[in-house]
């Protein structure tokens, strides 16, 4: 296991953020070991002939499967909570050499890497490019919907932090995670203690993490912990949140299925989606539903996202048995 001790300043520095490159290095993985991400399966079957057409010889290389490690460069911490593709492509291509040649040796040394490890700026410059093809062809055309789950998991997260400090913030964040004292607990096959001593921790939710727990605390970078978000196995289904006959006879059927929908925070956008309804028809009976106290909107980035709120919670579990709010 590995064991992160906190200070106050840590706490006080723990942040969130999400990374497109990291989803890139993580679905590579998925790509490769199919078998053990059957929860991808969709994604994978979709994904098959966009990626025939790509030289991945440099992602292969860099990403074994299976590969209790990982090269730290691969995938630079965040340094603002929702970076850019292009940001991030920046981050990789200014790493320094030894950082680089560390991560390439830590592999064996394949002889595809030979020119990243020789020429470490003009091999990242080659590297970016390949990231920059699979991301349009691969996840771009998906990125909307996986954005939509991420930020959805970063007010979720943001909202227990403020009801209860690290202990309600940690308590379910991931079954192999545990907060004990002024120490985060990670189960994990290699077994490490590190003291975060102010630098504190980001925590990045990831959809092709799944159904793993990745850490990175290598010294060139402040600490990671990647981890799967809330409503991923939902992720690639198509299909609606049924809404209570009753409720929908009340609130008439499109409000009634939007309340349905906010299971997690969502945009406009993504509700429109899954429902059908016209981007500006949710518009117009979201902006109901909250002047009516049912949801809250709380702005990410550029994007707004819904949620419901407890009354609404409470309208729901009254017409749906079994139904939790939890």
């Amino acid at each position: 296991m590995l064991e992160l001790g906190f200070t106050a300043q840590d706490l006080a520095r723990t942040r969130f953020a999400f990374s497109p490159l990291w989803e890139v290095v993580a679905s590579v993985r998925v790509l490769k070991e199919p078998a053990a991400h059957a929860l991808h399966l969709p994604w994978i079957s979709a994904t098959a002939e966009r990626v025939r057409a790509l030289d991945l010889s440099l992602l292969d290389a860099l990403i074994p499967v299976p590969a209790r490690k990982l090269p730290a460069f691969l995938a630079p911490t965040p340094t603002t909570p929702v970076p850019d593709i292009a940001d991030e492509l920046d981050a990789l291509r200014a790493v320094p050499a030894d950082e680089v040649r560390a991560g390439v040796d830590l592999l064996g040394r394949p002889r595809v890497l030979d020119g990243l490890h020789d020429d470490p700026p003009s091999g990242l410059a080659k590297l970016a490019e390949a990231v920059a093809a699979y991301w349009e062809t691969v996840l771009l055309p998906h990125w909307p919907r996986i954005r939509a789950l991420l930020e959805g998991e970063v007010l979720h997260r943001s909202r227990r932090l403020a009801e209860g400090g690290a202990q309600r913030l940690f308590a379910d964040l991931d079954p192999a995670v545990s907060w004990t004292g002024d120490t985060l607990v990670v189960q994990r096959k290699t077994a490490g203690r590190l003291r975060l001593d102010g630098r504190g921790l980001v925590l990045v939710p990831s959809v092709f993490v799944w159904p793993r727990v990745f850490s990175k605390i290598a010294p060139a970078w402040q600490p990671v912990l990647r981890y799967p978000p809330r409503g991923i196995a939902t992720l690639w289904e198509r299909g609606r949140t049924p809404a209570p006959d009753a409720l929908a006879a009340v609130l008439g059927p499109s409000r009634a299925q939007l309340l349905a929908e906010l299971d997690a925070p969502a945009s406009t956008s993504e509700l429109a989606r899954r429902t059908g309804i016209t981007a500006g028809g949710v518009s117009q009976q979201l902006t109901l539903l909250r002047e009516a106290g049912l949801v809250t909107s709380h702005r990410t980035g550029r994007f707004v996202l819904y949620q419901r709120t407890p009354a609404a919670d409470v309208l729901l579990g009254a017409g749906v048995p079994g139904f939790s709010s939890s």
